[in-house]
């Protein structure tokens, strides 16, 4: 059973990346938001597992962790920044 919620996290982890990019909320391309929204949703997961960490099931998590993931890392400032000085 813990594996099926695992895979599902994480398949709804790409989901809300996708639609993150295709609704222009993010700018990192689909693939960066992917795997962006997959760490978070993975470490979420470990932290759910391991200390008991909820904010309630594990669909919620993953949508709320790979979220605000997506939204607190900027990685499209962090290239223009690095363009700039070139």
């Amino acid at each position: 059973m813990i594996l099926f919620t695992f895979f599902g996290s994480l398949i709804i982890a790409a989901v809300v990346a996708i639609l993150f990019e295709r609704w222009g909320i993010t700018h990192n391309g689909y693939v960066m938001s992917i795997l962006i929204a997959l760490g978070a949703v993975i470490v979420l997961f470990f932290l759910r597992s391991l200390f008991h960490l909820r904010i309630g099931s594990p669909g919620i998590d993953a949508i709320i962790g790979s979220a605000a993931a997506l939204i607190l890392l900027p990685t499209e400032w962090a290239q223009r920044r690095r363009n700039r000085r070139r």
